[in-house]
């Protein structure tokens, strides 16, 4: 089938929940993708930040294709080597030694507020507005956008929102009955929000006065995205759990939670599971992915990268009178427009660069963490010759 006839046909037998771009992908490599015309396309969107390697890294390649003749699913009935060899890779880039494995960012979260609920026997969780946590019925009660909770009444209850960035609105909801308090490091979906620079400094601080737990979601922000293994790091907090999925396994789907020790102990055998969760060929590619960030120096890449693109952003800002706000970390960034973005996505898809915009008016760039300065200059003349047509 050509991409004309795979469009036309999807709406027979694929439910229709995605707004999608009118654009059939074929293959990837490092930073490029190619549409079955053979038209290529410089990704600056990595399947929302989940390529952080680039498309089939030859190491994640080889792993999969090595683990998938030896074996590719188990039941957590029995134990796998693959499994413990993650476990003690994520011990050693993160400040946790407990980990329950899962198979998305949605699910990780889920786990998360259950773990937090049973370990301290108390059920309010605060969340901020404009979060993003998942789509399952708690996860989307969870995330502070209504758009995504509205039409899926009644909701659980037990679930706060507080102004994002206001540490004082999250001490003055606390209770007696408060579990948690679950937060984006910088909050994706909502926009690429960066908060305040002392606000989770504050928040853990708070969290540890009222006998709270802290969960950090970094299911976008992790594994070098933001210029540090993961965001937590900059803003100098050790939250009491970590959610974490997209980049951990270069785009094979995995997720996780990573907890304290003492936290981890709240699930005994027969609190949690996942059937898929920790199987042999995600673990080999989390740990394929994992040690490419780490031997390739993705992280600092990242880091130098994204402040130069940043950069580069900032002056096309001082140019067009339109853009109002270019924030990020890493190479998680946000341009903010005074209007509707997806027209410029639309022109920059048809000139051959990937692009996404979120919160309607921000234009989102999460390229993979292998981009490098010449991609980043050809796009941002691309992106200047759009401002230029439309201003």
């Amino acid at each position: 089938m050509n991409s004309q006839e795979i469009i036309e046909n999807y709406p027979k037998y694929i439910m229709n929940t995605y707004g999608r771009q009118s654009l059939v992908l074929s293959h990837g490599k490092g930073t490029k993708v190619w549409d079955l015309e053979g038209n290529e396309y410089l990704d600056l969107f990595a399947g929302i930040a989940v390529n952080n390697i680039g498309h089939c890294h030859p190491k994640l390649v080889e792993a999969i294709s090595k683990q998938s003749e030896k074996m590719i699913h188990c039941s957590n009935v029995y134990y796998t080597e693959e499994q413990l060899i993650l476990a003690e890779l994520l011990s050693k880039i993160s400040p946790y030694n407990k980990v329950f494995y899962q198979n998305s960012g949605a699910e990780a979260n889920e786990g998360a507020i259950k773990l937090a609920r049973k370990y301290t026997k108390k059920s309010e969780i605060i969340s901020a507005k404009e979060s993003f946590h998942g789509r399952t019925i708690a996860t989307v009660t969870a995330t502070g956008q209504p758009k995504y909770s509205k039409d899926y009444k009644p909701l659980p209850k037990g679930f706060i929102h507080v102004k994002y960035g206001d540490s004082k609105a999250i001490e003055e909801a606390i209770t007696d009955n408060t579990a948690a308090v679950l937060l984006e490091p910088i909050q994706g979906e909502g926009g690429v929000n960066v908060p305040p620079e002392n606000y989770l400094k504050e928040v853990e601080a708070i969290c540890k006065e009222k006998n709270v737990l802290l969960i950090l979601d970094e299911v976008q922000t992790g594994f070098g995205r933001c210029g540090t293994m993961f965001a937590s790091e900059i803003f100098e907090v050790t939250p009491d759990i970590t959610t974490i999925a997209k980049g951990i396994a270069g785009g094979f789907p995995m997720g996780a939670i990573l907890a304290k020790d003492d936290v981890a102990s709240g699930f005994v055998p027969g609190d949690h599971g996942s059937t898929f969760g920790g199987n042999p060929l995600a673990c080999v590619a989390a740990i394929a992915s994992i040690n490419a960030i780490i031997d390739e120096n993705l992280i600092e890449n990242s880091k130098t990268l994204g402040e130069y693109f940043k950069q580069k952003l900032l002056e096309l800002k001082n140019q067009y009178e339109f853009i109002k706000d270019v924030r990020g970390c890493g190479l998680m960034i946000g341009m903010e427009l005074s209007f509707n973005g997806a027209d410029i996505v639309n022109k920059a898809r048809e000139r051959g660069f990937l692009i996404n915009s979120t919160a309607d008016t921000v234009l989102r760039f999460v390229p993979p963490l292998i981009i490098t300065k010449k991609e980043i200059d050809t796009f941002i003349s691309c992106l200047n010759q759009i401002f230029k047509e439309i201003n």
